[in-house]
């Protein structure tokens, strides 16, 4: 047998063999575009969907790494449909990941600057870590999340002074929670829920703010519906009020929740992307900022700016505490 009867051989055996491949990419690349189209699918529908849809909402931006994986394998598979679906869902993908939500400024004057924190405590364990952080940056109202007994009290004893008027639900292990108050408060209702919400109403230098801690139980299988109903009686609070409002803690949601986005719709602007940090992670702490997400939010009402937002690594929590700096303005 001559050379190139040889080599003509050995490529038609080789054949099978890269056919194998090629389909073998192709069916893995239909695997991960099915997915990720099923958690786009439900981002596209304005749906939460259901388990796992829900969980891995909250990461969406990361699905362009799986998204950009079966691009590739279909490109070696040269699966034509596999290419073109791989585009459409990167470029859903991009679309959502653009922030959503108002930022337009208020018109009208100054009337009082301040500063707000939020910090979810994982179970009280972090509030040695969280109080010379207050004591740092003096924030002039503190948002506590799983303060339970153990945490109100050491957040009482060292900052009864500073921080005269608070308003708490007191419970044990992640039920507990604390607004703590330079400015005097009125005491509300606050939003019912399996986890501590409590509510205020603040006097900023003469003008009534309503001040809503948020606390929605997270979306575990089996609880979606709870987190949707949660999530949707602090919308309802956020749509009742016609007062200046601060909803701030930790949400258990990001922008790419279906239920969250709904908050939004009432007219809050969420501070951090007024700032530029629409997409900056704050749970979980072990990975951020390098991955994760952003569940911890301070929303304010129109008649807020906000000039800067920082998250803050504590150590012996599983969130980062967000720290921002607004202006109330007066109301045209």
């Amino acid at each position: 047998m001559d050379t190139a009867a040889a080599e003509w051989t050995t490529a038609r055996e080789g054949e099978p063999v890269r056919r194998a491949g090629r389909r073998f990419a192709a069916w893995c690349a239909g695997l991960l575009l099915a997915a990720v189209s099923v958690v786009v699918g439900c981002r596209a529908a304005d749906s939460d969907g259901f388990t796992p849809v829900p969980q891995v909402l909250a990461f969406l931006p990361w699905l362009l790494a799986p998204a950009g994986l079966a691009l590739l394998l279909a490109l070696l598979g040269r699966w034509r449909l596999g290419m073109v679906w791989s585009l459409l869902v990167l470029g859903l993908l991009a679309w959502f990941v653009e922030p959503y939500g108002k930022t337009d400024e208020p018109g009208g004057a100054s009337v009082a600057e301040f500063r707000v924190l939020t910090s979810n405590v994982e179970f009280g364990r972090g509030t040695g870590s969280l109080v010379p952080e207050i004591r740092r940056h003096k924030p002039d109202l503190v948002f506590v999340e799983e303060c339970e007994y153990t945490c109100q009290a050491r957040l009482t004893q060292d900052f009864g002074t500073d921080y005269p008027y608070r308003q708490a639900v007191a419970a044990g292990g992640s039920h507990g929670s604390i607004i703590l108050s330079r400015f005097p408060l009125k005491a509300t209702a606050g939003v019912t829920g399996t986890m501590g919400m409590p509510g205020a109403v603040a006097d900023v230098r003469g003008h009534a703010v309503r001040l809503q801690l948020a606390h929605p139980m997270p979306p575990l299988p089996g609880q979606v519906d709870l987190w949707r109903r949660e999530l949707g009686r602090l919308r309802d609070a956020a749509a009742a009020t016609r007062a200046p409002m601060i909803l701030a803690g930790d949400f258990n949601a990001s922008q790419d929740h279906a239920a969250f986005r709904r908050i939004l719709d009432t007219g809050l602007r969420d501070a951090a992307r007024l700032t530029g940090h629409d997409r900056t992670p704050s749970w979980p702490a072990r990975t951020a900022p390098p991955f994760g997400a952003q569940i911890d939010h301070v929303l304010v009402s129109r008649d807020f700016s906000a000039s800067s937002a920082h998250f803050l690594n504590l150590p012996d929590t599983d969130h980062r505490a967000l720290l921002v700096d607004v202006t109330l303005h007066q109301r045209g």
